[in-house]
């Protein structure tokens, strides 16, 4: 039996990897790390607590004491690293944050992984899943392909860009076996409602205005995170190590369109006249550094791993607006306390 750690499995993109590996590999051991930040919620995998290859570790991955501790007692065979501060507009107000979780969470990491198996590398991966806003913004044209130099402009992007740079100069340095992916916008079901879909998505059910910044004209490529799930396994059993593989959806939007497409899916859902959501559209003052457009090359992972979205986006959208429906509870629980606290203080 192999044991994989996956951590910041109990988020958004997480808990649908975890529940990818313990549901298709039952030989596997799959061990949950997670701190469980306002974003991270155990309710994501209920349907895994009494599964015999699953168990959760509560902890942070910038505590190197016990960080360390886990590895030597359960002998990680291999890393798959997801947990990270990942909002943009949070890391403008509290960079500090982002530079601990996403870039000494990160060393943490791969100091426990490199003192445990150091000398002998046979087998194991560390697997560090990044985002694509390290590669800066786009103009008109062009797409970000796995030898983009690096640009980033927030100070998301910045820790995430240290982060990468930090997995692969342990590779270098230390001979430790890595794989990067830089993915796209994600967006599906479990997604923390300060995003741009489900918050929305919540805004329109509840009457709210929503806050859509600048001219609405930023582009940004949507991928469903199911399909990311996927890439995300082929990438880690079947990718060549000391590789980066870019992940996107071939999905670009800029993003007044996919608010007007939210808008009009929604104003079916709910019975009501066509337009109605429209008008809660409120434009608002722009972040800094705001970038202008992402859009990935996929063509690497596409051709070498056989991997291409299986979701349109219009059909990932309606079974996300569904699954809020659905599960109003779980939006319910996730929207009070803290997040709304976090809400007013970031639209007034």
């Amino acid at each position: 039996m192999k044991n994989i750690l996956i951590t910041g499995g109990a988020g958004f993109i997480g808990s649908h990897v975890v529940r990818t590996f313990v549901n298709k590999y039952h030989n596997y051991k799959i061990y949950n790390l997670d701190s469980l930040t306002y974003a991270g919620n155990l309710e994501n995998l209920k349907d895994l607590e009494n599964k015999k290859n699953y168990k959760f570790l509560y902890g942070n991955i910038t505590n190197e004491n016990y960080v360390n501790e886990i590895f030597k007692k359960y002998q990680f065979d291999g890393v798959i690293h997801l947990a990270a501060e990942s909002h943009v507009d949070r890391s403008i107000l509290n960079p500090l944050d982002f530079a601990k979780t996403n870039i000494l969470g990160t060393i943490v990491l791969l100091n426990a992984f490199k003192l445990l198996w150091s000398n002998n590398w046979k087998g194991k991966k560390f697997y560090h899943v990044s985002t694509d806003e390290v590669y800066g913004s786009l103009g008109d044209s062009g797409l970000f392909n796995e030898k983009t130099p690096y640009d980033p402009n927030s100070p998301y992007s910045a820790s995430k860009a240290s982060s990468d740079h930090f997995v692969r100069a342990y590779g270098e340095t230390y001979g430790l076996p890595y794989l990067i992916s830089n993915c796209s916008n994600n967006y599906g079901p479990n997604q923390f409602p300060e995003k741009l879909i489900p918050l929305f998505i919540n805004n329109i059910i509840e009457n709210k205005f929503l806050p859509v910044y600048g001219d609405g004209n930023y582009t940004r490529d949507w991928l469903y995170v199911k399909d990311h799930a996927i890439a995300i396994d082929l990438i880690f059993h079947k990718g060549i190590k000391y590789e980066t593989y870019n992940v996107g959806g071939f999905n670009e939007y800029k993003n007044i369109d996919l608010v007007k497409l939210l808008c009009k899916l929604m104003d079916v859902k709910l019975n009501q006249k066509k337009g109605e959501s429209e008008k809660l559209i409120t434009y608002v003052k722009d972040r800094p550094g705001h970038d202008l457009r992402y859009a990935i090359d996929a063509n690497k992972i596409n051709i070498n791993l056989g991997w291409s979205p299986l979701v349109t986006f219009e059909e990932g959208l309606s079974q996300t607006i569904d699954w809020y429906f659905d599960n109003s509870e779980w939006l319910k629980n996730v929207t009070s306390g803290e997040y709304q606290n976090y809400y007013k203080t970031q639209y007034n």
